[in-house]
């Protein structure tokens, strides 16, 4: 038979209960308090991060990217992370940018999901961007950069690189590092500057080489390295999801061949970084 509840358990349960209560009444009234300034207008919340993505026809992409925006909303909760594309996928920066018009959002910044510069970091998606009333900034691409350098290393481990042990292992070795590729020559020096960094914490040549648009091609590059004696030679992925180049250029690999860069932590640390950068020094900016 179970014993009923005394006097005194029921009274310390209701002091218990009205506790529990008075403190979240508190702690809500305190996170709402501090939307507000002393001068009574409320704070504003910080600007949205627009992610933005190239896009692709492989829907291994679209689940990679998202995925690698729930990291980046888990490291910042207090900003509100959204997704656009430049093109083939939705949602398409267009739509992101008059949703957030539509709600009333004042500023957004846009971080390009590319990783040198090209057309589409200086042409696309500022004309996307001036198409709304949001004022927004452009933040650089993620490379150079020395997270992305982080991220390159730890794909490479991941798919059994590893330094070399003897001075004979390292005269044989080499990394060419496949990009996308571009016409417009900055994208060439970013991905040199990757390339060099890269290098320098290897500690063996890495030859920056591409799957379309520029040269070397990554199969050309591999057959140059070969030619001087580097047959041990590993394709690092300089790719952000999976996709048809990414593919294409792993397949030329003559030993291993590193997965895209996804949703390592690296990643979204740096998203974050060119979103925070953007906001110290400012960027490409289309005042409403």
């Amino acid at each position: 038979m179970t014993a009923s509840p005394s006097p005194h358990d029921e009274s310390e349960a209701h002091l218990d209960s009205t506790a529990h209560l008075m403190n979240r009444i508190s702690t809500q009234l305190a996170g709402r308090l501090g939307l507000v300034s002393l001068a009574g207008r409320r704070r504003p919340g910080a600007p949205a991060l627009v992610v933005v993505a190239h896009g692709s026809r492989d829907p291994r992409a679209l689940s990679t990217v998202r995925a690698l925006l729930d990291r980046v909303r888990a490291l910042r909760p207090d900003v509100p992370v959204h997704l656009g594309h430049i093109e083939l996928n939705e949602p398409l920066l267009t739509d992101t940018l008059a949703g957030l018009e539509s709600r009333g959002t004042e500023e957004a910044v846009l971080v390009p999901l590319l990783l040198s510069r090209g057309y589409h970091v200086k042409r696309d998606i500022p004309q996307m961007a001036a198409a709304v009333a949001v004022r927004t900034r452009v933040a650089a691409p993620l490379g150079p950069h020395p997270l992305l350098v982080d991220a390159l290393h730890a794909r490479l481990v991941e798919a059994g690189w590893r330094t070399p042990g003897t001075e004979t292992e390292r005269r044989e070795s080499a990394v060419v590092l496949a990009a996308a590729g571009s016409r417009d020559p900055d994208s060439a020096v970013d991905t040199g500057r990757t390339a060099h960094l890269l290098a320098a914490r290897l500690g063996v040549p890495v030859v920056p080489a591409y799957a379309t648009t520029a040269v070397p091609t990554v199969p050309a590059a591999v057959r140059s390295l070969a030619a001087r004696g580097r047959h041990r030679v590993a394709i690092a992925s300089c790719f952000t999801a999976p996709g048809r180049f990414a593919t294409e250029c792993a397949q030329a690999a003559p030993w291993i061949a590193s997965a895209p860069l996804g949703t390592h932590e690296a990643m979204a640390r740096l998203v974050l970084h060119r979103y925070e950068r953007s906001l110290d020094v400012g960027g490409t900016s289309n005042a409403a």
